[in-house]
């Protein structure tokens, strides 16, 4: 692995408790609702992802990194940091946290993609960030609406897209000329890709499969409950069905006993008839 450029340290004529570090930079959070939506979107989804993981994942969360100096500081829209307590914070200060984050994710526009692609990627190469992804939800600007990054010797190189073969259960193909890149992170262990609708989508590596949304996930959640629901309604139809059908068993038996026992009675006194007429 490369080996993070050292971030700036705090002159040795600051006293660290005489700095004060806001928890905001008084800048807007998102772009928009959507970028709003995405980001997000992004946090939730990879937290739920790493839960219970020794991995801090957060967004439009200010990174200081250099200790003695409130305005070097960074927001990016979501970034993860592997093997660091994932409890939550209020601030991330690089000299206190000892690592920089391994991946982070920018939701880029026409308004911000010199900063996307200028100071941020920069910055972020200089603090050593291993992944960097942009994705243009829009569409505006970003052809395809997905590019990544990863470093390599002190700067950024393009993240080649994967063309391994994609398996869909019996289906499988290789993706070709036009249609959305692919790329695998490394360091989240994800595939990571865009939809039909141009949206944004992780796959796990290691089975393949898509990582879902709250939302996505309370209805896959709602389904299985329904249809655990409808398989105990059949269960418990069917356990009816047989009882009811033994009960029937059980009558029929009970009557055929009772018309045995009826016919053995006749017999017996046709036997005693036949034989008194016989002076037996």
């Amino acid at each position: 692995m490369n080996t993070p450029l050292r971030w700036p340290q705090m002159s040795e004529h600051v006293k660290p408790d005489e700095i004060y570090y806001p928890e905001t930079d008084g800048k807007p959070m998102a772009e928009s609702d959507l970028h709003r939506d995405v980001m997000n979107y992004l946090i939730r989804l990879l937290q739920h992802f790493f839960a219970g993981q020794r991995v801090y994942v957060s967004g439009n969360l200010l990174i200081y990194y250099e200790q003695g100096n409130r305005y070097k500081s960074v927001a990016p829209d979501c970034f993860v940091v592997r093997d660091l307590n994932p409890s939550p914070r209020t601030t991330y200060k690089l000299w206190e946290e000892g690592k920089a984050p391994e991946v982070v994710f920018e939701v880029t526009s026409k308004s911000t993609q010199n900063d996307d692609l200028g100071k941020k990627m920069r910055l972020y190469a200089q603090l050593g960030v291993q992944e960097y992804f942009l994705y243009d939800p829009t569409a505006e600007y970003l052809q395809p609406s997905l590019r990544a990054f990863e470093w390599s010797g002190g700067g950024y190189v393009p993240m080649q897209p994967t063309k391994e073969e994609v398996d869909l259960g019996i289906l499988a193909f290789v993706p070709g000329e036009g249609e959305p890149p692919e790329f695998i992170s490394q360091h989240l262990g994800l595939r990571v890709t865009l939809d039909e609708a141009n949206q944004i989508q992780f796959y796990d590596i290691a089975n393949g499969k898509r990582l879902l949304s709250d939302e996505e996930a309370r209805r896959e959640a709602e389904a299985v409950a329904q249809s655990a629901v409808h398989l105990a309604e059949q269960e418990g139809q069917r356990a009816a069905a047989e009882a009811q059908r033994a009960d029937q068993e059980a009558q029929r038996a009970t009557m055929a006993a009772e018309r045995a026992t009826q016919a053995e009675a006749e017999n017996t006194g046709l036997r005693a008839e036949l034989a008194k007429l016989r002076g037996d």
